[in-house]
């Protein structure tokens, strides 16, 4: 599959495409016995759904892809239900887990710009590009992107993990944290892992990312190796923190995020 992310599409109809619509946060799929797919249809003229807004997000193996949004009190027609985004990662496959993602914080940055942030006025949407536009003082913003760093530190066979206060019980994660204004991403990952666990890191190096429209982060994942320093938790955000190795590992995050995948790199060359 081969997606071409677009702002317009190059037509005038709507022809037959693929549809993320999302009630809330919640997205409507298609299940036939076990197969679960999102819907590809002509005609979005379905009996109980009410579209409020709706954007165009590209094409996917050359048929276009559009996310609307519903009321919240929507009924999934027959042979459909509505489901968590985050549930849906192991039933439709990553690449349309991450078309659900941007569906999801395309549509939440349309919900929270409908005014502009400089003057109290209305917006409306640009013909030319993805961004919204003040009536009265012609302000421009953009869909919101959040980076965040988050690392996977090693002492020799064993890795930092903490748990977070707004985690579920017993889940511990590797250290995460938002840049900061004028940061750059290594200076973040050394300060939230500091600030966090009283650990000072070395050899900071990239991993990879994930977009994590939770609701609009970029997660930029390193690994770093261990440089000094004894563990101190930062109470207010860390209940807990350790060293682990690969084979004594607590409750870590599920194999939707790229939390995992660090945690997974680490096991695969320290078992």
């Amino acid at each position: 599959m081969r997606f071409i992310p677009a702002e317009s599409p190059v037509f005038n109809n709507i022809k037959p495409g693929w549809w993320f619509f999302l009630r809330n946060d919640e997205l409507l799929i298609k299940t036939t016995g076990e197969k679960t797919e999102i819907p590809f249809m002509d005609d979005v003229n379905i009996p109980g759904l009410e579209l409020l807004c709706m954007h165009y997000l590209g094409k996917l193996d050359g048929s276009p892809c559009f996310t609307a949004e519903l009321t919240v009190d929507a009924q999934a027609p027959e042979g459909m239900v509505f489901q968590g985004v985050r549930g849906i990662f192991g039933l439709l496959g990553e690449e349309i887990f991450q078309l659900a993602c941007r569906a999801v914080h395309i549509l939440q940055w349309d919900r929270n710009s409908q005014f502009c942030g400089r003057c109290p006025n209305p917006t409306r949407a640009d013909t030319l590009e993805r961004a919204k536009v003040c009536s009265m003082c012609g302000f421009r913003s953009y869909p919101r992107i959040s980076p965040a760093t988050i690392t996977a530190v090693k002492r020799d066979k064993r890795i930092l993990l903490a748990r977070a206060r707004r985690f579920p019980a017993e889940l511990y994660s590797v250290v995460a944290g938002f840049v900061e204004p004028g940061e750059t991403l290594e200076e973040c990952v050394k300060r939230e892992i500091m600030e966090e666990t009283g650990i000072d890191v070395k050899n900071v190096r990239y991993f990879g990312s994930q977009p994590w429209p939770f609701p609009d982060s970029l997660m930029i994942a390193f690994t770093a190796d261990y440089a000094g320093g004894e563990i101190r938790i930062d109470k207010n955000e860390i209940m807990d923190a350790g060293w682990f190795s690969a084979d004594a590992l607590p409750r870590i995050p599920d194999k939707l995020s790229i939390a995992w995948r660090l945690i997974d790199h680490f096991i695969e060359n320290n078992l």
